[in-house]
Formats: structure tokens, sequence, C-alpha cells
């Protein structure tokens, strides 16, 4: 079985029971229990599940969004600095929801731009900073990843243009399918794509293929792919092909 697929049987388990051992997961996947155990490591270290003794937890509203920004890798920090850089003076940005955009939020403090988002990390990011104008759309509190989700954050994303919108994702497949393991956020992130001419997608290498168990898109609606040294080639020479921009940090 593919890495995604099976990292994505996980997190139906779990949705479906809340928690799940090492052990069922591998007998039932037909895997070495230490494969399942790098596996649930991954996705505690993107904040998708709590890492217990012998297995995992799935808990969404207790993983704190402070708790993944801890861990974040600095390869993630590196591709917001050169996410960065691809915004211009006097741009109105648009920030996906996620631990890199957050971080990305942080390296355009000082920019005269505008920064719309719904994500309350970049909220916190920028709120003090009196050069860039910070627009917050609305929705529904989504405590555990300090976001603002729902009806409300579509209505307000079918009336915003920018110039350059940033997304985020839990997975990338050889095909260049990006997903999501929030079904909540999946919306959201789909109606991001409408909202400017470049899109540009942050993901470093560990979400090569990563997880995902809804689909968000294709290369085909990314203009830019930002990511690390250490990801995928195929994957990232068919992002090429589909005609997307592949930057390196």
């Amino acid at each position: 079985m593919l890495i995604s697929a099976r990292q994505g049987s996980i997190l139906r388990r779990l949705q479906e029971t809340g928690d799940v051992s090492v052990q069922e997961l591998a007998n039932d996947l037909g895997v070495s229990p230490s494969t399942i155990r790098r596996d649930l490591n991954l996705l505690s270290s993107e904040g998708h599940l709590r890492r217990v003794h012998g297995g995992g937890s799935l808990d969404s509203d207790k993983i704190d969004f402070r708790e993944v920004l801890a861990r974040s890798s600095p390869a993630k920090e590196k591709i917001a600095n050169r996410a960065a850089e691809l915004v211009e003076d006097g741009d109105v940005v648009l920030l996906d929801i996620g631990t890199t955009t957050a971080m990305l939020a942080r390296a355009l403090r000082g920019r005269r731009i505008t920064v719309i988002t719904s994500s309350l990390a970049v909220l916190d990011e920028l709120r003090t900073d009196p050069e860039v104008e910070l627009v917050i759309l609305g929705g529904v509190l989504r405590r555990s990843y300090h976001s603002l989700v729902g009806s409300l954050t579509l209505a307000s994303l079918a009336n915003i243009r920018a110039n350059i919108s940033f997304l985020g994702c839990s997975g990338i497949r050889e095909d260049t399918t990006v997903q999501d393991t929030t079904g909540i956020e999946v919306p959201v992130k789909q109606a991001i794509l409408d909202t400017s001419a470049k899109i540009v997608l942050l993901a470093d290498e560990t979400k090569f293929p990563g997880v995902g168990i809804r689909d968000v898109c294709t290369a085909a609606r990314i203009t830019t792919l930002v990511t690390s040294r250490g990801a995928d080639p195929r994957t990232l020479e068919a992002f090429r092909k589909s005609g997307s921009e592949v930057v390196l940090a």
C-alpha cells in the first residue's frame, strides 16, 4: 500500500474510533508495527493526531495549534522566508490557515501590504504591525487550529480579490493532486483558488506524499510551488510539466 493511502486509512480509522493501537493497525493494514509507528510519528508531527503510548488518538479540539507550530521544522521557516520574497510592496496578500502561512506572516512584518486571512495565528503575528493592513475574514472559530471556517468564511472569500494567495496542504501525490486531512478546511482552500491569478502552494518535503483524505486541486491551479530541497523530484517534475514554477528553499 502506498504511504499516502496507508496514512489516510489510519486517519479514517481514528475518525471512526477516536483512538487505535499500533498492533491493530499493523494487523489490519498488513504492515509491520515499526511502519505504523513511523506513520503515527509523522502524523503526530504534522498535528493530525496525538501520539499516545501504544498507538494514536484523534481529538482535534485538543491538538493545539501552538503545539504543532512549536514542532515545525527549520525547512518550513526557510519556505516561509523564500515565499515572502514573492510578495511586492502594495500587494493584497491572502494567507491560508496553517503553520507555514503563520511563519510567512512573521516574515512579512514591516511590509507595506494588505493581508487577508481567516487564520488567528496570522492575526497574532501581525496585529501590532503598523505597516500591514490586516483584514480578518468571518467564520466559526476552530479553537484547536486558531482559525475561522464555515459558510461565513466562504461568503467572504467570494468577494475577495488578491494579488497573490498562499495555500497550505497536508499532502501532495505524485500526480500533483494536492490533499488535506481536515474536511472543514478543504472548501476554504478551494475558495482561495478563485481569489487571485497567482496561487502559491507552500509544502515542505514531508508533504510528498504526506497524508490526505480529500482532494483540493492539482498543479494546474498552482502558479508556484515553494518547497524544500528534499521534496520528491518526480512530483516536482510533474508540477513543472503542468506549467507551475517550482522554487526550492
